[in-house]
């Protein structure tokens, strides 16, 4: 958010008496935590400071109202009648990647020629990468859907944070890390000492940083007793694609097989073999039933030397082969 479209970048501090106004653009199916995570802090900020400080409209592909995943419904204006906006939020679901609504995506591309900051509090970074908003810019998402993201837009970079501030361009994961992305937003404009009124409002004892990285609390208990561990399942997580020996992770992490066993073993009840495989399984299942790619691309994409092979493991692993797997969740998602 910034204190003139295209004057400044989100980093910057706004200090000025004229209210900011934010649209929030909500998608059918959208999730609730964001979405409040956003509005509050936004309420909080003005209530906390005695001022006006932002003032937000709601918007939808249309005017109909827009019903969140747990049933509440807001009522919203057509995006095409948004005014003088000077930062626009979206609010989407995590199905988002099959958005195709052309005239919210000109809009879009319509409003950031106009300088507005165009930002995603949950799965809209799918939105902005489909209107080309994203191709210069480090974005992320939720961890469950990078694996689709990353193959839908390889020429977009996607992390692993929690959320990502950039020049007129921010994103988030979903979820609480909404808020920490809005407390950082409102920090660079108004500083510490109102955000972390704001925090301690919401009982939020830790104001999350841009460094920090999704899913911690999976991490956290190897951070202090089994750092080399967190290096080697990185080191996974980054090569599914193109597997890399045991022997080659052994190398890189400076580990011998043994002491990679021994952590596994004792950390993760698996061996190393058994978790890489279990890695590339679980984003397989990511591109199959988020993706209309084949079976057989699939399996190349996540380093399976054969279809059957991969079939095999899919079916030993998830109980269903892969074309079962997805017709079924795709019965599942017309119910």
């Amino acid at each position: 958010m910034s204190s003139k479209p295209g004057k400044t970048n989100l980093r910057s501090h706004k200090i000025s008496d004229e209210s900011e106004t934010i649209g929030i653009l909500l998608i059918e199916g959208y999730p609730i935590i964001p979405f409040s995570c956003v509005v509050d802090s936004l309420r909080s900020a003005n209530r906390l400071s005695a001022k006006e400080l932002y003032r937000w409209e709601y918007f939808a592909p249309d005017d109909k109202p827009v019903t969140a995943s747990c049933g509440i419904t807001v009522p919203t204006r057509a995006l095409t009648t948004a005014r003088d906006l000077e930062t626009l939020i979206i609010v989407a679901p995590n199905t988002a990647q099959h958005f195709e609504h052309a005239g919210t995506i000109k809009s879009l591309q319509s409003l950031d020629r106009q300088g507005v900051n165009l930002g995603s509090a949950s799965s809209g970074s799918f939105i902005l990468a489909r209107a080309g908003l994203l191709d210069d810019c480090r974005c992320t998402i939720h961890w469950e859907n990078i694996p689709v993201f990353k193959e839908l837009y390889p020429q977009v970079e996607v992390a692993f944070t929690l959320y990502e501030i950039g020049e007129r361009r921010f994103t988030c994961s979903g979820g609480t890390a909404a808020l920490d992305m809005m407390l950082k937003l409102i920090e660079n404009q108004y500083g510490r000492k109102l955000v972390q009124q704001i925090s301690q409002q919401f009982q939020h004892d830790r104001i999350r940083t841009e460094i920090d990285s999704q899913q911690m609390a999976d991490r956290i208990d190897l951070a202090m007793s089994a750092p080399k561990l967190i290096d080697v399942i990185n080191l996974m997580e980054n090569n599914i694609e193109v597997p890399l020996s045991l022997p080659t992770i052994a190398e890189k992490c400076r580990l011998s097989l043994r002491q990679i066993e021994r952590l596994f073993h004792k950390y993760r009840d698996l061996t190393p073999s058994q978790y890489y495989l279990s890695l590339r399984l679980m984003h397989a299942k990511q591109l199959l039933i988020n993706t209309n790619r084949s079976v057989i691309d699939i399996s190349i994409a996540t380093g399976f030397e054969t279809q059957s092979y991969f079939t095999a493991c899919y079916r030993k692993h998830f109980g269903s082969s892969p074309r079962n797997h997805r017709s079924q969740v795709a019965t599942e998602r017309k119910a």
